[in-house]
């Protein structure tokens, strides 16, 4: 297990399209510039993260997917890629991960593959942030396995507010079978227009509902095209454009989480 002090966090949501890797990117950005040491580990076959930090997929790199297929043929340690921005590292993901879950269906202990591969890597860390994929799965199931903390992201739109009461069941039902110790961190509202009464009724249902009011962190991501356009680009919002809405949005949120403990009662 990684030391007490390292904030282990699963950034979840079953629905995809809700702004979850820019939330891992930017999030991580943000506590690196803040003197914090940060680890994004890609468990997205999509490999946005990766891509989303600059790094180029290369097959001859170690990644994620070895870590977890072949455990006892790879170091962790030189899956770690140093990003371009000082505390910010990765350990990158591979289209090849999409068929990790066929491949463990059969093996024991399947569910912490890649707990039991990486955790001696997460010490050297203030904070480990893990992009899921956007489907409940056996690579989800080794996120939530390892994590402490589950931050949520949330579109301000009907069918993301739907879908967080499976996802919360999803969390509950790991709790109680696998790792009793995770935590929701919080809910991020994300693609937020105060212009649309779609977005402000959904952000007042979030506001309303007891499940849910609890975790909402009070600063949402406003929709801003400088997000996409630094994806674009491989580089985080917050070093594109320091003083676009959406850098100041993922600034908050960043403040917001290291504030807390994780912990909510």
């Amino acid at each position: 297990m990684p030391a007490k002090k390292t904030r282990l966090v699963a950034v979840a949501n079953e629905k995809g399209g809700v702004g979850k890797t820019a939330l891992v990117i930017n999030l991580g950005a943000v506590m690196a510039d803040m003197g914090k040491k940060v680890l994004i580990v890609d468990m997205d076959p999509q490999h946005n993260a990766t891509s989303g930090l600059g790094v180029d997929i290369d097959d001859d790199m170690v990644n994620v997917y070895h870590l977890i297929s072949e455990p006892e043929s790879y170091n962790p340690l030189d899956a770690v890629v140093e990003t371009a921005w000082k505390g910010l590292h990765l350990i990158p993901s591979h289209p090849d991960l999409s068929g990790a879950e066929v491949e463990l269906v059969d093996e024991e202990g399947r569910e912490n593959r890649l707990g039991d591969a990486v955790a001696d890597v997460f010490k050297n860390y203030d904070v480990v942030l893990v992009d899921t994929p956007p489907s409940l799965s056996l690579l989800t199931i080794n996120v939530f396995a390892m994590a402490r903390e589950v931050l949520v992201p949330c579109q301000t739109h009907p069918y993301s507010y739907r879908a967080l009461e499976a996802l919360f069941d999803t969390i509950e039902a790991v709790k109680e079978d696998i790792n009793p110790a995770l935590e929701v961190a919080g809910i991020v509202p994300t693609f937020f227009d105060r212009r649309t009464r779609v977005g402000r009724d959904i952000l007042e249902r979030l506001e309303a509902d007891k499940r849910y009011s609890k975790y909402l962190f009070k600063t949402p991501i406003r929709v801003n095209t400088a997000i996409a356009a630094s994806s674009d680009a491989g580089k985080p919002v917050v070093f594109f454009n320091k003083r676009c809405n959406g850098a100041l949005d993922y600034r908050a949120v960043a403040e917001t989480f290291l504030k807390q403990t994780g912990k909510k009662k």
